[in-house]
């Protein structure tokens, strides 16, 4: 009878939950209209008098905050040195955060990869919000959700760039998009084509020693900073999967990053320049030993407003990966960390998998502090709830609130996010607290466990195809280059006696990585080859070990999909069913992993 009365109660929450469809973000703020606010008129000062639940709130520029865009909350007062800093005071103070804070990195900046016809290079959310047109409302919602977690930059299109992105059409729809960001405190930047100057200017070169490509560039750059002064500068892709570059011209890429530099100095700009570059120069050699080899004799070559970009790890974003080398071999020129929001290869916008934990264990490698800044491949498009997942958004979130803090735990910024995003009494959601921070593990485990890593469909990258080979691909695209599994075993040998990739770690990690006792469980086959009957630590043998944490992973997304269904009473129907139907899609495409990968390498392990 009590369990009766109690389903009863249940229901009848579930029926006064509104349906929702997630445009709201995290920012699910109750109207109140109750709070008086004295000091200057900001946004801060707006975002208050709707939001605050108190009946005063005070706003005071300090010029004695320590940092630009820090502040200082004090029960109902936030100070800061500037708007920009109250408004992420203001921000805090709706969190329930007291005392003082600032941002630990200089540049947080979302990377969009989004095509001028609306498309969207990995976008798993629908179409471009910025192109070919723009809703002015819905950028002003997308700053807004920005600015609440303290991201300050963004660059509007992809780093595949098209030279018609510096037109004088779309420079002027930048400044449009720019003027609706900047009082969010977020400045803007562009991906540039290296060959603009060709594909634009109607030169025959875009040789970075050419002294028409550096006026053109030169008269391009002063172009753009008369129309937005507070243009960020240029990020660039270049010599890497078929985009043009310096090393078409048989130049440095501190020659094709200084030309810019150059450019853009006398305005304040910067050349944020990607390591991404394999193939070029180094054929044949491991891929993840490229980036060193490219960029290492160039450093200290570089101007002092370029920033090398690297991705968090040596390959291309897989769901583990070690830490990428070239973080301990540039030692002379700035750099920032690449991290991909957008889950290309973490199931996409269709499984839940927050990325905090994955982020954090980089941090674990690479100090925050040999970092000058950190970029963010975006997750978002014009879909309704902006990610597509609704628990995608948590990755959004994470992103900002450790490009703030990188020292902030996995799961204190989960619990933020579902407080902020289902209910301010998080008590009956708490097993989805354990959800998140499990997901990527699992993710992992049904995928690649143990090291594995790029055995995804080609092109799209969404399912597995550990078979893959495609004999007019490069190899180094080629699932087969990277599990090398035969009937000896299974696994890259990238030890000293293989390609010696951990030469480029810095000890201990070259020795640690180097031999298969001492190296980390979670990387073993990413360093090494090693037969089917190798003895883990579990004490069973590899295949054995493949074999469990394959099946681990499914069980773990069959337990997250009962967790979501017992939740069910407390969630809105809407998000319940959008994100079920996800989930049960996730179940399945993990159930497909497991088998189709198992029954491939079982071929070679018995």
């Amino acid at each position: 009878m009590r369990r009766h009365v109690l389903t009863v109660l249940l229901l009848a929450v579930a029926t006064l939950l509104q349906a929702e469809d997630g445009s709201k973000l995290w920012l699910r703020y109750a109207e109140v209209n109750k709070a008086k606010v004295t000091g200057p008129e900001c946004l801060a000062a707006d975002e208050l008098r709707k939001y605050y639940q108190g009946t005063e709130a005070t706003l005071i520029i300090d010029p004695t905050v320590a940092d630009d865009e820090g502040y200082i909350v004090r029960g109902s007062t936030v100070r800061a040195k500037s708007k920009k800093g109250l408004l992420y005071g203001a921000y805090a103070l709706l969190r329930g955060e007291n005392g003082a804070s600032k941002p630990f990195f200089k540049l947080r900046i979302l990377n969009h990869w989004d095509n001028l016809d609306s498309s969207i290079e990995r976008g798993y959310a629908g179409r471009s919000i910025f192109w070919p047109t723009f809703d002015p409302q819905h950028i002003r919602e997308y700053a807004r959700a920005n600015a609440s977690i303290g991201i300050n930059g963004t660059v509007l299109n992809n780093v595949n760039a098209s030279p018609k992105m510096l037109s004088a059409e779309n420079i002027n729809k930048v400044k449009q998009i720019a003027d609706i960001l900047r009082p969010y405190g977020i400045r803007v930047y562009l991906s540039v084509n290296f060959a603009s100057p060709m594909g634009l200017g109607g030169l025959k070169t875009a040789d970075p020693l050419n002294a028409q490509v550096k006026k053109w560039w030169r008269k391009k750059a002063e172009e753009i900073y008369k129309t937005i002064p507070d243009f960020g500068g240029f990020l660039v892709k270049a010599n890497s999967e078929g985009q043009p570059g310096p090393g078409d011209y048989n130049r440095s890429h501190s020659d094709g990053a200084n030309m810019l530099a150059d450019a853009v100095a006398p305005y304040g700009g910067i050349i944020m320049w990607r390591s991404f570059v394999y193939g070029s120069k180094h054929k044949g050699e491991d891929r993840v030993k490229q980036a060193v080899s490219e960029f290492k004799p160039d450093d200290g070559k570089f101007r002092t407003n370029v920033i090398l970009q690297s991705k968090n790890g040596p390959l291309d974003f897989q769901p583990r990966e070690p830490y990428a080398p070239i973080f301990d071999q540039m030692t002379q020129t700035p750099q920032m960390a690449e991290l991909q929001i957008t889950q290309e290869y973490l199931g996409q916008s269709r499984h839940l998998v927050y990325l905090a934990p994955m982020w954090r264990e980089f941090f674990r490698y690479v100090a925050p502090e040999k970092l000058v800044g950190i970029a963010g491949v975006a997750n978002i498009g014009n879909d309704t709830n902006w990610c597509g997942h609704h628990f995608s958004q948590a990755n959004w979130y994470a992103f900002g609130r450790l490009a703030w803090n990188p020292s902030m735990k996995s799961e204190e910024i989960a619990q933020e996010w579902l407080t902020a995003t289902f209910s301010p009494d998080t008590s009956h959601l708490s097993p989805l607290l354990s959800v998140m921070l499990r997901s990527r593990e699992a993710c992992v485990d049904y995928m690649m466990p143990l090291g594995l890593h790029h055995i995804f469909k080609f092109d799209h990258h969404y399912g597995p195809e550990p078979d893959g080979f495609i004999k007019s691909y490069p190899l180094e695209w080629c699932p087969v280059y990277y599990h090398q599994a035969d009937k000896q075993g299974i696994g890259f040998n990238r030890t000293h006696t293989g390609s010696d990739a951990t030469s480029q770690y810095r000890e201990p990690y070259c020795s640690i990585y180097d031999n298969p006792s001492t190296c980390p469980e979670n990387l073993l086959l990413w360093f090494h080859h090693l037969p089917w009957t190798y003895r883990m630590n579990s004490g069973r043998t590899l295949w054995e070990e493949m074999q469990y944490r394959y099946q681990r992973g499914v069980s773990e997304v069959e337990d997250f999909c009962r967790i979501w269904h017992e939740c069910k009473p407390y969630v809105d129907e809407q998000r319940w069913r959008e994100v079920d139907e996800r989930m049960q899609h996730q179940l399945e495409n993990a159930r497909e992993w497991r088998d189709v990968c198992l029954r491939y390498f079982r071929t070679f392990a018995e």
